[in-house]
């Protein structure tokens, strides 16, 4: 399901086609995405870049886009072997390794703020590394299609529709009706993202549930 088909079903359910209704269905489209990104971890929320670690320099810069960190990891120059960082607290890497010229290759990290990661310790030389985050992808409504859009429709369609229709201040029975319907597609789509993808995860801290 591509955007303009899910904008017109949008209208359909709610046999709503009034200018101001139309003109704010990219909002509810958004603000559904947003919520249901926010509630399972689907694999089209993953990316992955690399950088350089700068000798010297204690900090780690973040994309744009990064939301929270799934890995980060040093790739050994020589053999290409990755050594991945722990998370620690910032007031960790603060008294392990107090001053910033504490140098050596990077074992901690600890996020710092929305653009940097501060590390410990200092880089000693410039090792590259790679970043494996969470973000939110492209919204169908920019994008025309989706991972949502082509996989779950209608966890997608229904969440959508219960911020039409809080919009349109509806009946409360058709309310609870979208909810129920959102419901079960979020279940289906959370055995998914956070069950079955999350059988054979190495490291725990992920959010898991038992899948039959």
């Amino acid at each position: 399901m591509n955007y303009a088909q899910l904008s017109q079903l949008i209208q359909d359910y709610t046999e709503s086609t009034e200018q101001s209704f139309v003109a704010n269905i990219p909002n509810f489209v958004q603000l559904a995405e947003e919520r249901i990104y926010n509630t399972v971890q689907i694999p089209a929320l993953r990316k992955n870049v690399t950088g350089t670690m700068t000798q010297g320099f204690q900090y780690f810069s973040l994309p744009s886009d990064w939301l929270s960190t799934f890995s980060l990891a040093v790739i050994d120059p020589t053999t290409g072997e990755y050594e991945y960082l722990l998370n620690k607290d910032v007031n960790y890497i603060r008294a392990a390794y107090p001053p910033p010229n504490s140098l050596g290759k990077p074992a901690y990290y600890a996020i710092w703020n929305n653009a940097s990661m501060i590390l410990g310790p200092t880089p000693n030389a410039n090792y590259t590394a790679e970043l494996h985050y969470f973000y939110y992808p492209p919204s169908i409504v920019t994008n025309s299609t989706s991972w949502l859009g082509d996989n779950f429709e209608t966890v997608l369609l229904y969440g959508s529709l219960r911020e039409a229709y809080t919009y349109l201040k509806g009946e409360g029975d058709m309310m609870q009706n979208y909810d129920t319907k959102y419901q079960e597609a979020l279940a289906l789509l959370k055995r998914l993202g956070d069950g079955l993808d999350r059988q054979d995860a190495y490291r725990s801290g992920q959010v898991r549930v038992q899948v039959t």
